[in-house]
């Protein structure tokens, strides 16, 4: 097929030189030679093929790689028909049908996105859609052009990372650890691409009353303070639900109640596993069963955090123990209730993440002339760096959107610089009685006074993210330590310490902190006593020589000099166990 199109085949003899002619491959195998010249016609009655699926798989990828003046990659016509090649759509402009271009050609492609932007004998293929080379996460930020490029990247890493809601089967699932959202709601400001995928049965974050104001001060670096109140009515609650696998060691075990454990029994049903719905606390009876091999009844309990039974599955071959009356495998599948806290990340779509750092009761936070009051306060310096633009617009759009029972378009590339988003949103505002800008006047909440100044305020979609502190809080008083060093052993699981290495260690050389150097490295580290001689001033030398008297059973112990003999004077001193390894 590719010798009717122009190739000139291996077998054959070729009139022309090498430097006038392109190889040509097919997935690693040199199928021939075709002319420079006419290289670029056989190209596009390939793709005309290759469009109307006619000798061609429409999965072909057609690669002319031209010759370059520059280093470069090596020219020629390569061509790759293998079963996992990416591909995407886009307009063949000479065809106007859709064709499926891999990633290898189109670098060496002209693709305009606009009609416009096409140059007649040059552009060849033109985008579907404007936003047709944006992903699923990035085509649900709402209006990601107005964003700088690296807050969209954010995002597109923490909408991975959004406490929301993973499925609805969930008697059906067992999955080791997830983080769901138990108040959700719809954003009233989002792409079209969200209604495509139907993201409403999936909702992932809640629509919040931001007021952006540096408040109190505990706003500062992209900290943010949350309206106690709106917490208690449910604000980003959310639970992590764990499964524990339970497999017993033999055939021959069951699970069963330990009759002669009251404790047991006060807690565990009669088959030796919890009630659902039940609240389980630290060292409480989970579940119980007889082991086969010791004879006895043994009963396992809980360590960790307070939950609440969510169910539990019996699993495995029934028929096999029959006998037995019972499965060999249980699954108990918990929630732990997460309310949010102090230290707990959110993040806006926009790439604004932060933590709570303070949450304060209603009335001290401020409050508009309708009683209105924020559930979260944002520091207005997390914009000007960050050029989040289009969070600007999602609080004037979410607040004309509650006030006229819409949902906004935040679709990208929609609006112009002659017809601004801000405009638009601002005029609908201004129809519902609020100012052009979206600004109020507010009332504190300390004095009740009103503020000279206009504040920004609107409504956000807000996203709780998975880092919680109750996950990462690590703190330790004593504790195990190495066998070999004496040191604290490090891990957050196990106990151990926090490592204060050797930058630390500069910092506080630099401030002059000697106390609390010696602190830290010395009296919560590796603290040891040791014998020294005062005479040759060394601490391998002494050592501790028993004295066994006759008429006395008990042994003394007398320290010696190894090298002074008698004249040397030992005494006792403190030295990191480290130095006398």
């Amino acid at each position: 097929m590719l010798a009717s199109l122009g190739m000139i085949p291996l077998n054959e003899p070729n009139i022309l030189s090498k430097d006038k002619c392109f190889t040509v491959m097919l997935d690693g195998r040199v199928l021939g030679k075709v002319p420079q010249r006419s290289a670029g016609r056989l190209v596009d009655k390939l793709r005309m093929l290759k469009i109307e699926g006619l000798k061609v798989p429409k999965t072909l990828e057609i690669v002319l790689v031209p010759l370059s003046k520059t280093k470069g990659q090596h020219p020629g016509l390569f061509l790759f028909a293998g079963p996992a090649l990416m591909m995407r759509p886009v307009m063949n402009l000479a065809a106007k049908k859709v064709e499926l271009i891999g990633t290898f050609e189109q670098v060496y492609m002209d693709i305009c996105i606009t009609q416009k932007e096409a140059h007649p004998g040059i552009t060849t293929h033109q985008e579907l859609s404007k936003t047709s080379f944006m992903s699923n996460l990035a085509s649900m930020i709402p209006m990601p052009d107005c964003n700088q490029s690296p807050r969209n990247m954010y995002q597109c890493q923490m909408g991975k990372q959004t406490m929301g809601t993973p499925w609805h089967n969930w008697l059906v699932n067992s999955d080791t650890k997830l983080y769901r959202l138990q108040t959700p709601s719809t954003p009233l400001f989002r792409p079209v691409h969200y209604d495509m995928l139907k993201m409403d049965d999936y909702a992932m974050g809640t629509n919040a009353i931001v007021a952006v104001i540096s408040y109190t001060g505990y706003d500062m670096e992209d900290a943010m303070i949350i309206n106690k109140s709106s917490l208690e009515r449910g604000f980003a609650y959310g639970s992590v639900v764990k499964s524990e696998v339970v497999t017993l060691n033999s055939v021959h075990s069951y699970f069963a109640l330990d009759n002669t454990d009251i404790q047991a029994a006060k807690y565990l049903q009669e088959d030796g596993l919890p009630h659902p719905g039940q609240k389980v606390t630290e060292d409480q009876p989970f579940y119980s069963y007889f082991d086969h091999e010791s004879g006895k009844f043994l009963t396992k309990k809980y360590h960790g955090e307070d939950m609440v039974i969510d169910q539990v599955k019996l699993c495995g071959n029934v028929a096999v123990r029959s006998a037995a009356g019972n499965c060999g495998k249980a699954i108990i599948t918990y929630r732990i209730p997460r309310y949010p806290m102090i230290g707990d990340k959110f993040a806006s779509r926009a790439g604004q993440k932060g933590i709570c750092s303070q949450t304060l009761p209603t009335e001290d936070l401020p409050f508009t002339e309708s009683g209105i009051v924020p559930d979260i306060v944002f520091n207005p310096h997390g914009f000007p760096s960050r050029m989040t633009i289009a969070m600007m617009i999602e609080c004037m759009a979410g607040k004309s959107a509650a006030l006229h029972g819409l949902v906004h378009d935040a679709t990208p590339f929609e609006f112009s610089e002659e017809d601004t988003a801000i405009d638009y949103f601002g005029k609908l505002l201004h129809a519902g009685g609020f100012n052009h800008f979206g600004t109020e006047r507010l009332y504190s909440g300390v004095n009740g006074c009103e503020m000279r100044a206009n504040i920004f305020f609107g409504v956000v979609y807000y996203q709780r993210l998975r880092h919680m502190v109750s996950d990462k809080w690590q703190v330790r008083s004593t504790g195990v330590t190495d066998m070999l060093t004496r040191q604290p052993i490090g891990g957050r699981k196990r106990g151990g310490g926090v490592r204060f290495g050797e930058m630390e260690r500069d910092s506080l050389i630099s401030h002059g902190a000697s106390f609390l150097l010696q602190d830290r490295l010395f009296h919560c580290s590796d603290k040891s006593l040791a014998l020294i001689c005062r005479t040759c001033g060394t601490i391998l030398g002494p050592v501790l020589a028993i004295q066994n008297n006759k008429k006395d059973t008990s042994l003394n112990y007398t320290a010696k000099c190894r090298l002074c003999a008698d004249e040397g004077i030992i005494e006792r001193i403190e030295i990191p166990t480290f130095l006398g390894i």
